[in-house]
């Protein structure tokens, strides 16, 4: 009964130690924020004034811009040149632009088709900031056609070319050890080609960002938690199967990753139409639809030495090709390129564990230095990196 009254002053002093300092650093910033130490040199400096364009549409009433403060210090926009010439333009909401505000400028400014733009934001204190519409097509509106022409390119560039690579099931399940050994280090080339490819075009949309989202630290992290929660929904999902559904599990968790990259690539296909960037002409369907056979084979891999139903194969194919008419939908209706880094950032950390999971797969009482340098393993790989290089030229 003594020890019991101790343990918990012990317990007690443990909390106040601990949230002592978080106290303390909570009345620094009050008083940090209501004396604000820095407001005298910043009226003897200038101020700092970024403006981020986020969005451009056209339409039978001229231009309308959404336009970001990405600077610490209010902005004031004053006027609008297009092509030089001043313009009347709103602005809605009206007044100055405090960090992270944002705003619509709608520019009745006679455009012209396939033409050549140039947008210019001139700020109260006389700084300028340009936006180039390097060919001019008036932005597309949703309707009810939106939704089922997405839907059938969804389906020719992600549903059907996974569900006709599911078919090759039947023909690797005849092959051998050093075979198999072929097919997987062939998934991993696939996969491996799918993460650079995600991850440069992350990082490419991260570029774009404004700098207060700090586009590649976003997206870094984000990749990194998909990582360790892909790995965690694997672990939670082996120890609810059964032992002999370990490769099961592996064809369901390479299905999440090729979804999760898929929907990326339809929110892309869908953001570009939105913004009149892409002519979705049949020679890249037929690219994606290549590039996309293919992983239906990284899917089936794993279920070799199992047997699976077509219940399942149907599921696998569903979970990996159907996110691409969702992206397709929600890259057209509502793009927003911060959501953008962070769909791309969750691809690549799911497809880098899908990788690490088949490795394992592969390496299962073998050493891995040993295994890649066999000639199943190293013919597998390149040819995986030759098969994607290849169908994306397409794209």
């Amino acid at each position: 009964m003594s020890d019991r009254p101790a343990r918990r002053g012990d317990a007690a002093r443990l909390w106040i130690l601990g949230l002592l300092p978080i106290v303390l650093v909570a009345g620094l910033v009050w008083l940090v924020v209501t004396t604000d130490p820095a407001a005298k040199l910043r009226g003897t400096l200038p101020p700092v004034e970024r403006l981020s364009f986020q969005r451009v549409e056209l339409g039978d009433g001229g231009i309308v811009a959404t336009v970001l403060n990405d600077g610490p210090d209010a902005v004031t926009i004053a006027q609008v040149q297009v092509d030089e010439a001043y313009w009347t333009f709103t602005q809605d909401p009206p007044g100055p632009l405090t960090h992270l505000d944002r705003v619509r400028l709608s520019i009745p400014y006679p455009w012209v088709a396939n033409e050549t733009h140039e947008v210019r934001l001139v700020t109260s204190n006389g700084i300028t900031f340009d936006h180039e519409i390097a060919v001019a097509t008036k932005t597309p509106r949703p309707s009810w056609r939106f939704f089922a022409w997405f839907a059938l390119i969804g389906l020719y560039v992600g549903v059907i070319p996974i569900a006709l690579g599911l078919l090759w099931f039947p023909a690797i399940g005849r092959l051998g050890r050093r075979g198999l050994d072929f097919v997987l280090a062939l998934t991993i080339g696939l996969l491996v080609f799918l993460f650079v490819d995600t991850v440069d075009d992350g990082l490419e949309a991260a570029g774009d960002l404004a700098q207060s989202f700090q586009g590649v630290v976003l997206f870094t992290l984000v990749a990194l938690l998909a990582f360790l929660g892909i790995e965690a929904f694997g672990e939670w999902l082996k120890h609810r199967q059964p032992a002999d559904r370990g490769p099961w599990v592996t064809a369901l968790l390479i299905a999440v990753g090729i979804g999760l990259h898929n929907f990326g690539e339809g929110l892309a296909i869908g953001a570009a139409y939105s913004l009149g960037e892409v002519t979705l002409g049949a020679l890249l369907i037929v690219g994606f639809t290549l590039h996309n056979t293919t992983e239906g084979l990284a899917i089936v891999a794993p279920l070799v030495e199992s047997r699976a139903s077509l219940r399942h194969f149907l599921l696998l194919g569903l979970i990996a090709g159907a996110p691409t008419i969702a992206g397709a939908w929600l890259g057209g209706l509502v793009y927003s390129p911060v959501w953008s880094v962070i769909f791309l950032a969750v691809a690549a950390g799911a497809i880098a564990q899908v990788v690490i999971l088949i490795a394992r797969q592969m390496t299962k009482e073998r050493q891995l230095g040993t295994l890649v340098v066999t000639r199943p393993v190293m013919a597998g790989l390149l040819a995986g990196f030759a098969v994607m290089y290849a169908t994306g030229l397409l794209v």
